[in-house]
């Protein structure tokens, strides 16, 4: 492998390299994977998106992950199944549907649920794959010929096999509760579905007569629309104010119903007025109450949210149309006692944002607790790890407050329920084939249930149902359980924790080893994203105008455990600026590695012709790949993604780069431009090793264009840190090199210091050495000092020159000589005026932090900004003090 020509294009265009490797990579069958006995296995199922999806920064940031971690472990030789796949979405994917039809006059109930469905399914034909083209460009590494739709044939299989085996076990049922109801999208939602948001109502205090007495008892309730469906008030037994009240009766306002005063714990006394009126059919815990105490329950609002037949006169109004009108009707009857302001939580559908009805119906459930009991001992057990770990605790608190599952969705979109009602004996028949006779009577008027599986059924089923279960299938046996799953905090009951209850329940074992936990991404202020605030990034226009490459960069080195990320499109764009900054480097290496034979530079077997700064960087580059392969082993992305940025950007490419190009040029003559060229290849070939997991396509091109490998870079063994000195070379090595660094460093500042223009030789710099080593270390690379910081001659002397700037270092003082370059009172007169402004910054910070008043009442990070900002401004003065004193001297 040679290095003769010029590949690489003068700038960096991520568009058109991006399109063309990952069709490259998708021909070349890189992503695919088969079983194979003699590789080790890594497998991971994609957290399937809505197919009516488009790709959003949490899909970005949670497949940039789940990618980084494929790619590096097909590098470590492991055989990788990543496998993609879309969820149907049910409530989404129908309300989009129907939206579609309106447009064109059609409504859902005009059509038969076979034609509405025909429609769905053109639907996502037509637009399903949207989401699945947008992670690919992304750069997502699945194996496509293993993508799966969570209402395919063999899920939808699956899906019929586990709803029976429950069915048959007693942990399905179907029964009467109170269950959380759309009226807009008309079907029940699971209490995770709702999302509940903290509004300003008003509590209504409510006068109920008491039967054959002249008192009233007094109740407090935030919804007066449901007094005509009350059937008791109650009262805590333990209260005191109220426990003579029970066993009375009082009349219900506006439907003069007499109902009984009763006793139960579940009566919060120090709520209202100590009494709860008991609507079991519109409330969860009033249900319960009422089964307790064998009340009837009395529905008055219907499945659309308005009021019903049972409601009277108030039949046909919303629910909050009647609210008003009941207020006003209890006023005029002399009952509203008062009203007081009142901030509660208010259940939302999470779909369509629909002020949800606590609603009274037949629906099926799971019965949860038996799966949720062993889901909880494999964790326990450390079966599967939880990265953060904190994510734990909150996953045990949900588990043991689990509560039966309503599966039932009142939809036409989704896995219909394989239940049949026969007509004539009331028998229910569960089966995997549709039967065509009742199972009890055999009578042949057997009609399937209407509803359909909550989409969370199928997507719990995924890591195995995905794999071709039911049959025993060599994937299965080979890939299961999966290594690892990243997804996001807030589906860690939908989903992680119902795949780990079907996963123990169906396929005797976990679903996967690792869970991986990561945050959300938020805008730059720390703002949820949403399009009402006018916050969102979306992915899409960032690849399109920074490449895939930078914005998976950014993702990742934002990303530690536990925090959320704080997104910009300037964070995006400085590293951007970090894809130019490895381009630029590839094009110097391959102007400077022109028939050079990059073979020879695949392992470094001798040091000879090697300077230290050759030495440094073959050192650094291979701790750099110990580290990187550590946290990533760790799932510590941001960490490895910060220390490939570190070193590529300051010390391969500030550092080592520049210090080679005199040997490159052939300055230093032919051997050491050989043994530079081999150094040179040798780190070149392991960064980009190290860095394509994270930036793919930039990576690839770069490795083809050094002419490394005709094969992809991924199908290269991930990069070894090889021991190439003893521990005590390394330490001189690192002590050397750190003396030599922040010399030129120092000689840098003085000139910046001066104000002298970079291309200016300094005629000369005076070193005042304290350490022998440091004035022998300086004396080897006396020639590098000077060509790194342009100056003419560096002189060895222990006296101090007159009119120079000093830097003070632990192996001795540099004195950079300005007396003749620059006008001396005038520089005099320049740094005494930038004193004046640091000493009246320096008592402006003075005065805050010594004020009381400040350090209680302001935040923690604006306290540590001011006492950062006053040591910055004292040591800059103590330079400025030092460099007139310098400058001063003759």
């Amino acid at each position: 492998m040679r290095a003769d020509d010029m590949p690489l294009s003068k700038e960096y265009e991520p568009d058109e390299l991006e399109q063309r490797w990952y069709e490259w990579w998708l021909k070349r069958g890189l992503f695919h994977a088969e079983v194979d006995e003699a590789k080790e296995p890594f497998s991971m199922v994609i957290p399937p998106p809505n197919v009516t999806g488009s790709l959003h920064m949490g899909h970005a940031l949670n497949n940039t992950l789940q990618d980084i971690v494929c790619r590096y472990k097909r590098m470590r030789g492991f055989n990788v199944l990543w496998i993609p796949g879309t969820d149907h979405a049910g409530i989404a994917t129908q309300n989009v549907v129907e939206r579609e039809l309106a447009k064109s006059g059609i409504q859902r109930k005009d059509m038969t649920r076979e034609a509405f469905l025909e429609k769905v399914w053109e639907w996502k034909s037509e637009y399903g794959g949207r989401i699945i083209s947008q992670l690919k460009r992304l750069g997502a590494s699945c194996d496509w010929s293993r993508e799966r739709f969570t209402m395919d044939e063999g899920l939808s299989r699956a899906v019929r096999c586990v709803f029976v085996r429950l069915y048959e076990e007693g942990l399905i049922y179907k029964g009467k509760y109170i269950i959380n109801w759309c009226p807009r999208c008309h079907t029940a939602l699971s209490d995770l579905e709702v999302e509940h948001a903290l509004e300003k109502g008003k509590l209504y205090y409510v006068a109920y007569p008491i039967e054959g007495e002249t008192g009233f008892v007094v109740v407090a309730t935030t919804r007066p629309e449901t007094i005509l469906g009350d059937v008791a008030i109650a009262v805590h037994p333990d209260d005191p104010n109220n426990s003579k009240f029970v066993g009375k009766r009082v009349k219900v306002p506006m439907v003069d119903r007499i109902i009984p005063v009763i006793e139960d714990e579940m009566v919060d006394p120090s709520f209202g007025t100590g009494m709860v009126k008991i609507t079991p059919a519109h409330d969860p815990n009033d249900f319960l109450v009422g089964q307790r105490h064998g009340l009837e329950p009395i529905q008055v609002i219907d499945a659309d949210g308005f009021m019903n037949e049972n409601a009277g006169r108030y039949r046909g109004m919303s629910r909050f149309q009647a609210r008003e009108a009941i207020v006003k009707d209890i006023e005029a009857a002399g009952l509203l006692v008062k009203i007081e302001e009142h901030e509660h939580a208010v259940g939302h559908c999470y779909r369509c944002n629909t002020v949800l009805e606590p609603f009274l119906s037949e629906q099926w459930f799971v019965r949860t607790e038996p799966l949720a009991k062993k889901a909880i001992e494999v964790v326990r057990e450390g079966k599967i790890r939880w990265i953060p770990e904190r994510w734990v605790n909150t996953y045990y608190q949900w588990m043991e407050n689990i509560r039966d599952w309503c599966i039932s969705r009142q939809l036409w979109w989704g896995h219909r329920i394989p239940a049949w009602t026969c007509k004539d004996c009331g028998h229910i028949t569960v089966s995997e084939e549709d039967p065509t006779k009742c199972g009890k009577c055999g009578s042949g008027n057997i009609v399937q249930d209407e509803d359909v599986l909550d989409t969370w059924f199928s997507s719990a089923l995924w890591p195995f149902s995905t794999m071709g279960w039911p049959e025993d299938t060599p994937e299965l046996r080979y890939f299961y359980p999966t290594s690892l799953l990243v997804t996001g905090f807030d589906i860690i009951f939908f989903w992680v924790a119902r795949m780990i209850m079907m996963g123990l329940k169906f396929m005797g074992d976990v679903p996967f080893k690792d869970v991986y936990i990561h945050a959300l991404v938020r805008d730059e202020k720390g703002q949820k994203m949403s399009k009402s605030k006018g916050n969102v990034i979306d992915p899409l226009d960032v690849i399109a105008k920074y490449g895939a490459d930078s914005l998976r960069f950014t993702l990742s080195s934002l990303t530690v455990q536990g925090r959320d990320i704080y997104l910009s499109t300037q964070k995006i764009e400085s590293y951007r600026h970090f894809m130019n900054k490895i381009w630029n480097a590839g094009r110097f290496a391959l102007m400077n590695l022109g028939g050079f034979n990059l073979d020879k530079s695949h392992s470094i077997k001798s040091e000879d012709n090697l300077r230290l700064h050759d030495k440094w960087i073959l050192l650094r580059i291979n701790q750099v790949v110990k580290e990187t392969t550590e946290l990533l082993e760790g799932y510590f992305f941001g960490e490895a993604s910060r220390l490939l940025y570190d070193f590529v950007w300051g010390e391969l490419c500030d550092w080592y780069i520049e210090m080679a190009k005199p040997a490159l040029k052939g300055d230093e003559g032919d051997r050491r431009k050989t043994a530079s060229q081999q150094v040179l290849g040798y780190v070149f070939r392991k960064t980009l090793l190290l860095l394509h997991p994270f930036i793919p396509f930039i990576t690839e091109e770069l490795w083809h264009a050094f002419g490394f490998s005709v094969d992809s870079i991924e199908e290269e063994p991930w990069p070894s840190a090889e021991d190439l000195f003893d521990e005590t070379t390394k330490a001189s090595i690192e002590n050397e090199m750190y003396i030599l660094q922040e010399t030129i460093r120092s000689i840098r500042n003085l000139r910046a210091e001066a104000n002298l223009a970079p291309q200016m030789v300094v005629p000369h710099v005076v070193f005042s050495p304290t350490s022998a080593e440091a004035e022998n270390i300086i004396a080897r690379n006396e020639d590098m000092i000077k060509f790194m910081t342009k100056v003419g001659h560096i002189n060895v002397n222990r006296t101090r020159p007159g009119h120079s700037l000093v830097s003070v270092l632990p192996w001795g003082n540099i004195y950079l000589v300005v007396g003749e370059i620059i006008d001396i009172p005038s520089e005099i007169e320049r740094l005494k005026k930038e004193r004046e402004s640091l000493l009246a910054e320096e008592q402006k910070s003075l005065s805050k932090l010594s004020n009381e008043s400040f350090l209680q009442r302001a935040p923690k990070e604006v306290v540590e900004k001011e006492q950062e900002r006053l040591k910055k401004a004292r040591e800059r003065i103590k330079r400025i003090n030092e460099n007139i004193a310098s400058l001063e001297e003759n």
